[in-house]
């Protein structure tokens, strides 16, 4: 395996691991802070609404069409950039005194009231009930997924690797959640997609060092504990550091230059590989020492000669 640097010493993580995990402990709590006091800013897939797509000639100022909007006297127009530089998307949540054909109607009789010349690409109601459903849909996505992960690790390692790793990955989620929810960043589905991407890329850095812990329990059989975890994490960060800055590398290029389409899933993605790096050697490791595991839970014991013989 190419190794970008190669360390010789092993980096002692477990002497850290209670500071580590304090940090942890108090990162996400105060996402379920956030996530409790401020609430997600959900957007229009949850809540419903009209989303409305327009095209124009030349390019799109998104800044003259919120001008516009405004004098409207619509609430919460969301307006960005779409496809290309002559679309734009228009979302705005459900309004009780009005049904979404007057919204639109009304929307597109400011936008052509200057002489523009702008044609309506799209137009699409998502409604209160189809809203929530995609809301407890997205939740149960999540549960599945979890659930999934418990198994797969369970039936692969163990027990023990099982609730590390669950603990790991359910730390990625919320303190995701929790960065959309303290500055409010919309959520939408295309976040959701993101953080479902993120507990499959984060569980696979959790198997990779979990796989590297059970070799050495096999192979180091008079080591103790924190030293082949610790040996099991270093032997792997040249893997980390290329695969990883690779990844963000790509997500960072989505970020800067997707545009509005694809900046809050590329946003929750860049969240959730730094922090899936630091949960799987800083969270999930050191959970699995405090649960105790030993070259026991690895290795059968040899049998004596005389119990052989029988």
């Amino acid at each position: 395996m190419f190794e970008l640097f190669k360390i010789r010493n092993s980096i002692p993580f477990m002497r850290y691991g209670r500071v580590t995990t304090f940090i942890s402990l108090a990162t996400f709590l105060f996402a379920v802070w956030a996530l409790v006091g401020k609430g997600l800013n959900l957007g229009v897939d949850f809540t419903g609404g009209t989303v409305i797509e327009v095209a124009y000639p030349n390019p799109a100022k998104i800044d003259q069409i919120r001008r516009t909007l405004d004098k409207t006297g619509l609430k919460e127009v969301s307006v960005q950039s779409y496809g290309s530089s002559h679309n734009a998307l228009i979302q705005l949540p459900n309004k009780e005194e009005m049904s979404g054909s007057q919204v639109s109607e009304r929307i597109m009789t400011a936008l052509k009231a200057d002489g523009t010349e702008v044609e309506l690409k799209r137009l699409d109601f998502v409604g209160p009930q189809v809203g929530d459903e995609l809301y407890e849909n997205g939740a149960l996505a999540l549960l599945v997924v979890c659930l999934g992960i418990m198994a797969y690790l369970t039936v692969r390692f163990q027990w023990k690797f099982a609730l590390a790793g669950i603990v790991a990955n359910l730390h990625d989620v919320v303190i995701i959640l929790g960065c959309f929810a303290f500055f409010q960043w919309e959520f939408n589905l295309t976040v959701l997609a993101g953080i479902l991407a993120i507990l499959g890329y984060s569980v696979n850095e959790s198997v990779i060092v979990f796989d590297r812990i059970r070799e050495n329990f096999r192979k180091m059989r008079q080591t103790d504990t924190a030293t082949i975890i610790d040996g099991a994490i270093t032997s792997t960060m040249s893997r980390t550091v290329i695969t990883h800055a690779m990844t963000q590398l790509m997500v960072l290029s989505m970020l800067f230059l997707g545009g509005p389409a694809l900046h809050y899933f590329a946003l929750a993605l860049t969240i959730g590989i730094l922090f899936g790096i630091y949960s799987s050697v800083l969270v999930a490791s050191p959970i699995v020492y405090a649960l105790g595991v030993t070259q026991a839970d690895f290795v059968k014991p040899v049998k004596p000669e005389a119990d052989a013989m029988v």
